[in-house]
């Protein structure tokens, strides 16, 4: 039973691995469309989906007789609120081998939406749909949320139905690595909104965002970036954070109540009458952790969800830089960082989804930031040396966003241009 702070810390120590046990876990989510009336797919076309991917060794998943997922080995697809599908990807060595369990993925997904006739968007924010046009599921999660989430962030739903990240999952050697990791990847999520800003078009419509995403995000319960985060928040910290944070929903046999009126301590006192007052267990705790909506996050790994979902085409390049930062060049990234005044990287996280590179940080702008960090990066992709079967180190997958900073301009760019020259909705399709 988790009946104190104590088994919550332990949680987190269990997490800790020897370097050599480092692995790297991908999670990205996809829209996907009708072609026949460019609408969002609905749950019976969803159904056919999963029955023809059974045929590349997928297996289902069901909650109380209804198919919400697949399961392959380690990797699965989960069904999101709007039917956006999520792959969540196995634990892997490199980005060579996350990228190309992509690529497999992709191979997979594009047979079975063309027999379909289903088109696929990789976009941070749905670029077409009203979110009353978009369709639902029987995930009973989905339900609760929908009529609660909405109460604490007035963009929720849109958060819920109209978006899609890609999520990094990394690892930490010690406490005080994960500390180092931790306030790093808080400190410079505004680069990381500007960097991988994918999501400018709403409603057929340029929003002045480049990350609507992320502005969603930001208006959405549970969601943001806490104050706390700045500090060298080590294990019992994030646990009296977590103690103290509101529940979503908790399990009660085969059903779920809303959590709404209690916070994880009143359920560790035994204070839920609804659920016959019993004590939470490990995986009670895991869905809480799991519903803590912060742009980063820990569980037994650190979750790095600031990105907006990009093309297949650079789906390996966030990863990439992150890896390169973390697990390459920690040391010097933290030395840069350290310096940085926390009221003034809440201002850029705020600012960032509609400034882009243009918002200021420390006397200078993203773009100024998101270079030096590109470089501290490829240092440490280069220190890696972990090479593919051309010879090719890790850094290779930097090269798209060197041409995002050189060019200055991001995948919202590219779409803004693309989509308003004749506002054809193909552009917004993956080719």
């Amino acid at each position: 039973m988790i009946d104190s702070k104590e088994k919550i810390i332990k949680h987190f120590e269990s997490g800790i691995k020897n370097i050599k046990d480092f692995r790297i876990g991908i999670e990205h989510e996809k829209f996907l469309f009708d072609n026949r009336d460019n609408k969002r797919i609905n749950y019976s076309k969803v159904k056919e989906m999963f029955a023809a991917l059974l045929e590349f060794g997928w297996n289902p998943i069901f909650e109380k007789g209804n198919i919400i997922g697949l399961s392959n080995g380690n990797k699965n697809i989960s069904l999101e609120p709007g039917n956006q599908i999520e792959l969540s990807g196995e634990k892997l060595n490199h980005i060579h081998e996350a990228c190309a369990e992509s690529q497999d993925y992709l191979f997979e997904l594009r047979q079975v939406t063309k027999k379909l006739d289903i088109n696929i968007v990789s976009a941070g924010f749905d670029p077409i749909s009203k979110l009353d046009q978009i369709p639902d599921n029987p995930k009973l999660r989905y339900k609760l949320m929908t009529k609660d989430m909405p109460l604490d962030g007035e963009l929720s739903l849109d958060m819920m139905y109209r978006t899609c990240g890609t999520q990094l999952n990394i690892d930490y050697k010690s406490e005080e690595d994960f500390v180092k990791k931790f306030k790093i990847l808080n400190s410079i999520v505004p680069i990381s909104i500007a960097l991988f800003a994918n999501s400018s078009i709403v409603e057929k419509k340029d929003s002045k965002y480049l990350s609507y995403r992320s502005k969603v995000w930001q208006n959405t319960s549970r969601g943001g970036l806490p104050k706390l985060f700045f500090e060298d928040l080590n294990f019992e910290k994030y646990a009296d954070f977590v103690v103290n944070f509101p529940m979503l929903f908790i399990q009660d046999n085969e059903n779920l109540i809303s959590g709404r009126k209690y916070i994880f301590k009143d359920f560790m006192n035994g204070k839920i009458d609804e659920i016959g007052n019993r004590l939470p267990n490990e995986k009670d705790l895991s869905s809480h952790l799991s519903t803590i909506f912060t742009e980063n996050r820990l569980k037994k790994y650190i979750e790095i969800r600031s990105m907006d979902t990009c093309g297949w085409d650079c789906l390996c390049a966030g990863p990439a830089f992150y890896i390169g930062i973390l697990y390459g060049n920690l040391n010097e990234v933290y030395e840069l960082i350290s310096k940085w005044d926390k009221n003034k990287i809440i201002n850029a996280y705020l600012e960032a989804p509609h400034k882009g590179f243009n918002t200021q940080l420390m006397g200078k702008d993203l773009l100024y930031w998101a270079s030096r960090l590109l470089n501290l990066s490829r240092k440490g992709l280069e220190d890696r040396d972990i090479l593919n079967k051309s010879g090719k180190n890790e850094t290779l997958f930097l090269n798209h966003l060197q041409k995002v900073i050189d060019n200055k301009t991001t995948n919202a760019d590219h779409m803004i241009s693309k989509f308003s020259k004749n506002e054809d909705l193909s552009e917004l399709y993956d080719k």
